[in-house]
């Protein structure tokens, strides 16, 4: 795994920022992404991330990017904004919600190609609970964060949901015909909604 891990201040700091970011996303507010003036190496790493929003366990909103294109202080904080304004699974996050919100952050490393034989094959070589899974056919891709094997631990019905979240056939994986690629998170949450960072 390629992932460096940020310690637990800059955890703190980029579940702050996310939050303030769903805060501003909720108050119909713009989105000025906060640069805090001392930021560890980590923080400034181009890094990607996807935002997990849960409101009593369940799941409110996610968004995120597989590859790294922006620091990673500025790329939690996009993708917080769009979890709580642009995942068409949910309208929008409204004020009233904010107080029962929990915020996850993963933080990917960068995804791999996984060279395998045939179905069988794949599936020894997948490790539930430790890989994110990406399936891609020409335009269509999905992906499933490792948490995900949280809920659906069984690895063949894990890729008929993915392929299936692809708008690929669910037997798809089977074929041989679509590429798979794996990648691992750190990941990390509120323990609470915080008192907002000063």
């Amino acid at each position: 795994m390629d992932l460096a891990s940020g310690n637990q201040a800059d955890q703190r700091t980029l579940l702050a920022l996310a939050r303030r970011a769903v805060e501003r996303a909720a108050h119909g507010q713009p989105l000025a992404a906060d640069v805090p003036a001392s930021l560890s190496a980590w923080l400034r790493s181009p890094l990607a991330s996807f935002v997990t929003l849960t409101s009593g366990g369940a799941l409110r909103g996610c968004i995120g990017g597989l590859y790294a294109t922006d620091p990673l202080v500025e790329d939690v904080q996009l993708h917080a904004y769009a979890a709580a304004r642009e995942d068409p699974r949910f309208p929008p996050v409204r004020p009233e919600e904010l107080a029962a919100l929990q915020i996850e952050v993963s933080v990917l490393s960068a995804p791999q190609p996984l060279a395998y034989q045939d179905p069988d094959d794949l599936l020894r070589r997948l490790r539930p609970g430790v890989d994110g899974v990406i399936v891609q056919s020409g335009w269509k891709r999905a992906t499933f964060l490792p948490q995900v094997w949280e809920k659906v631990p069984a690895p063949e019905v894990f890729l008929e949901l993915l392929c299936e979240k692809a708008a690929l056939a669910p037997d798809a994986w089977r074929t041989g015909r679509i590429e798979i690629l794996t990648y691992q998170v750190e990941q990390f949450e509120e323990s609470a909604p915080p008192s907002f960072l000063t």
